[in-house]
Parts: structure tokens; C-alpha cells; sequence
């Protein structure tokens, strides 16, 4: 009886796109259909507009200057709530008073891998939430603690540390990285460093993913991630 394989799957996200969220509550019933896999998950950072200032942008405002119109965006914000439905988000998008820079948040969620894996994805999962559904701007530093203290993280450290440029240029660095890797949108799920699925895609599509990359491990024709 073969041994059960450990693949890694890094998600590529940022914490202000509604189809990250999406996708990552696809990815949680994807890993709960891959049988014994073991799936080690980092969570990696990008940013859709870097160019926000830290006191970040008035969302109404800002959302209806990207989409260029108020039935556009209207049409884009039913589709999201349609799709969070299914995977029971709760999307409240017109609680929503900032457009933050999301740097902060990364930074947060890069210490939080120090602690876990599971207290970054739980970490995450609760800036999802505050954002999305608790309409909390997840640029404020105290939203941020907040989410940190919940997710097990030493609170006082990170405090202390978001007051500092601590790992700014390394989570810059992580961004191009993945754009020189060809990431131009997110959510994107990187299986062992070598495959990308792009894209919100259905559990179904993510776990078939997971178990090719996992059989390929098994017989030997995959170097393991670094």
C-alpha cells in the first residue's frame, strides 16, 4: 500500500478581492475531497492596486471609477453575492466605507505563517471577514490586532511590529515574484511550486488538481517543492 502524499499548494491572494474569498472557501471542500492527501497550504501576497494610499480610498467612489458605471458595478457586485451565497459568504459590500492598501494585511499574514499554518489561514479567513461581511476597514491597525489576537498570533509583537517596515520590501519582493511568474489576477493556487490553477475555480477542479500533482509524487515524477 502506497504511502498518502504531502503536496503544496500555495494560494496567491489578496485579501480585498471577493473571489479570493470565494476561492478559498472552494479550496477548503476541495481539500476535504482529497482523501488522505496531505496538503501543506501557504498563503502568498499580492496586491490588485498597490497604489492606494495608507489611508486608503473611498470605496463607493473608487468602485464606481473602475467599473465606469453604476449598473456595471451593480452587475459585478450581484455576481459576487451570487457566488458567496453558494459557499455561505455573507457578503455585505455596501458596509463597506474604505478601498485599504493591503500591505499591512500581508504583513500580517506573512508573520502568521511563524506561528502555523493554520493560524495564517485562519488569519486569513478572518480578514475575509472582517472586510466582506463586517464591513471593517482591514487597513486600520487595530482591525488588524484585532484579527491577529483571534488567530492565536502574539499580539503585542505584531503591534509592535506594523509600527516598524518590517518585511514591507519582502512582501513587495513576493508580488513581483509572482507577477514575473505571469500572475496577472488572483485567486491562483501553485501545486508544488510547478502548477497554477487559475481562477476561483470549483472544488472539483482544485481537488482533481491536487490528486494528478499527489500521483505524480507517487511515482516519482515530481521533484518535491522547495
Amino acid at each position: 500500500m502506497s504511502e498518502p502524499q504531502t503536496v503544496q499548494v500555495d494560494v496567491v491572494s489578496d485579501v480585498v478581492c471577493p473571489w479570493c474569498y470565494i476561492g478559498k472557501k472552494r479550496l477548503e471542500r476541495a481539500l476535504q475531497a482529497v482523501g488522505d492527501i496531505e496538503v501543506e497550504l501557504r498563503w502568498r501576497p499580492y496586491q490588485l492596486d498597490p497604489t492606494i494610499p495608507a489611508e486608503g480610498h473611498d470605496r463607493k467612489a473608487y468602485m464606481l471609477a473602475k467599473f465606469g458605471s453604476r449598473e456595471k458595478l451593480a452587475e459585478a457586485h450581484d455576481a459576487v453575492k451570487a457566488a458567496g451565497a453558494d459557499e455561505g459568504i455573507a457578503f455585505d459590500l455596501g458596509a463597506i466605507a474604505v478601498s485599504p492598501n493591503t500591505l499591512d494585511a500581508h504583513r500580517l499574514i506573512r508573520w502568521a505563517q511563524t506561528v502555523g499554518a493554520e493560524a495564517q489561514t485562519r488569519l486569513v479567513g478572518l480578514l475575509f471577514k472582517a472586510y466582506f461581511e463586517d464591513g471593517k476597514d482591514i487597513g486600520e491597525r487595530t482591525v488588524l490586532i484585532e484579527a491577529a489576537t483571534e488567530a492565536g498570533m502574539d499580539a503585542a509583537l505584531a503591534e509592535t511590529l506594523l509600527a516598524t517596515d518590517a518585511d514591507r520590501d519582502a512582501v513587495r519582493s513576493e508580488i513581483d515574484t509572482a507577477q514575473n511568474m505571469g500572475i496577472r489576477g488572483v485567486p491562483c493556487f501553485l501545486i508544488e511550486n510547478k502548477y497554477a490553477v487559475m481562477g476561483a475555480q470549483d472544488p472539483a477542479t482544485l481537488a482533481d488538481a491536487i490528486r494528478q500533482v499527489a500521483a505524480m509524487k507517487a511515482r516519482g515524477e515530481l521533484e518535491t517543492a522547495s
